[in-house]
């Protein structure tokens, strides 16, 4: 189930704390590889929590305020970023996420794909709106979660299912 994969990875996380101290150039010396052969050295996942507390700047008497800037280009520091954040003293309750991907690797139209599969899973998991109906997180296999988005289910189903218009109904008919 969902749950499971959650508290799987929240184990392994946790388990490496203990190996912390092992430098990861050790690691990867250990089992030969290089640096630039590891993918995941290259993704990174951060998640942000926002608080208004403490907030209150003042220069040289003058009141600061923190403006929040729409910027559509960000510098990759990684091949892969997905950063969520979330201000816990907003009332509206938000989680807000953003993908940054390195444009060496990834074009536009990939990255808004891998975005909207990543907004129809977190739809399909915590939605009430869904066609699941919310899956039960704590009971319902992973393999419910579908990544093909509804549009792409629409053209294989009319691929499948339809009759094509080149194919004539004739044949020899035995008995």
């Amino acid at each position: 189930s969902f749950d499971e994969v959650v508290t799987y990875v929240q184990e392994k996380c946790l388990s490496i704390i203990e190996h912390s101290h092992y430098p990861l150039q050790h690691i990867l010396s250990d089992l030969h590889l290089t640096q630039s052969k590891v993918s995941f050295l290259e993704t990174m996942f951060d998640f942000v929590i926002v608080s208004d507390e403490g907030k209150d700047l003042c220069l040289n008497g003058v009141n600061l305020e923190q403006v929040s800037l729409n910027e559509s280009y960000e510098m990759s520091k990684f091949d892969f970023s997905l950063n969520f954040i979330y201000n816990s003293s907003s009332d509206d309750n938000q989680l807000s996420c953003s993908f940054i991907c390195s444009r060496d690797i990834f074009d536009g139209t990939t990255v808004t794909n891998i975005g909207r599969r990543f907004q129809h899973v977190l739809e399909q998991l915590f939605s009430s709106n869904s066609i699941s109906n919310c899956i039960d997180l704590y009971c319902t296999s992973i393999l419910k979660v579908n990544l093909i988005l509804p549009e792409e289910a629409e053209e294989r189903q009319a691929i499948m299912f339809q009759r094509l218009e080149n194919i004539i109904n004739e044949g020899m008919l035995s008995f």
